[in-house]
């Protein structure tokens, strides 16, 4: 679980970029993603090219359909692309990305990276009316890249029972990011989705990032923008929203990272995996050594 420290010039990016209109920039991004621009095809060729993104597995591979940039970021997979792992005792990766960071939650602090912690309380805020079931619980995070699927899927069959949307900062959070800047998800943008398994809470938090001010649920549609100065909270206990594991609950528009929460009682064994690995939707992430009521 070791991971290197910040080099100098990955601290100057990260005190550089705080000085950023990052609000603004993912105001103009969101607009400039969701015109139909002649030159559309051209600039999604390109993005292709310069990320390395695989298409054999989108829905649609014609670039010509997709008449937006944002469509083509937020494109859909082809049936069968991401086989679910279905054991009922495994929890599977809820998106296509890099493993950030992962471990047991000590109390209720969060490992962001070396030598940099934030808490569940800061993370989830006191609008989150669940919070304290992740006390000693489990975490991973995922920072999915600009070459990455771009959709949220159930990690384990679920209830929703809570949202939580906290405005916030809008930093990046490339790799060099959780490194150098303090508090760095307890600080952006993002949305805390609470559910409620056969076995215990667990959640998904979407956090948003510099070109990210827009973030979906299958459920509420858009949720930013706008922009709040305080967090909002909706209780969906009496909505019987239920999702199956494996299916699709968020979506990214354009990349970011996912912050998982496993309450202590799904006895989370996060043993196999390794900092930077990367996993796609629907594999293992994680044994469950489901404790009995």
């Amino acid at each position: 679980m070791s991971q290197a420290s910040a080099t100098r010039w990955e601290t100057i990016k990260g005190l550089l970029f705080q000085l950023f209109p990052h609000h603004l920039i993912s105001r103009i991004t969101f607009w400039a993603t969701r015109q139909r621009w002649p030159f559309v095809r051209f600039a999604i060729k390109q993005f292709i090219k310069f990320f390395k993104v695989e298409m054999h597995d989108a829905e649609v591979k014609d670039l010509a359909d997709y008449t937006t940039f944002n469509a083509f970021f937020t494109r859909k997979l082809e049936p069968g692309a991401r086989p679910i792992e279905q054991d009922e005792n495994l929890l599977s990766a809820p998106c296509d990305g890099r493993i950030s960071q992962f471990g047991v939650i000590d109390q209720t602090t969060i490992i962001q990276a070396k030598g940099k912690y934030f808490s569940v309380d800061e993370f989830l805020t006191p609008a989150c009316q669940n919070r304290a079931a992740f006390e000693n619980g489990n975490f991973c995070t995922l920072y999915l890249s600009p070459r990455d699927y771009h959709r949220v899927h159930m990690a384990y069959a679920a209830q929703l029972i809570e949202m939580v949307y906290v405005p916030g900062r809008l930093f990046s959070v490339a790799p060099y990011a959780p490194k150098t800047i303090d508090k760095l998800y307890a600080r952006n943008e993002r949305v805390a989705c609470i559910f409620k398994t056969c076995h215990g809470y667990m959640a998904t938090v979407m956090v948003g990032a510099v070109n990210v001010a827009a973030i979906e649920t299958v459920w509420a549609g858009l949720i930013t923008p706008p922009h709040l100065d305080h967090p909002i909270q909706h209780n969906y206990q009496q909505h019987n929203i239920q999702l199956d594991k494996g299916a699709h609950m968020g979506t990214f528009n354009m990349g970011s990272t996912v912050v998982m929460l496993y309450a202590k009682n799904f006895g989370v064994a996060l043993d196999s995996l390794a900092i930077d690995q990367r996993v796609l939707m629907g594999e293992k992430i994680a044994y469950a050594q489901i404790a009995q009521a």
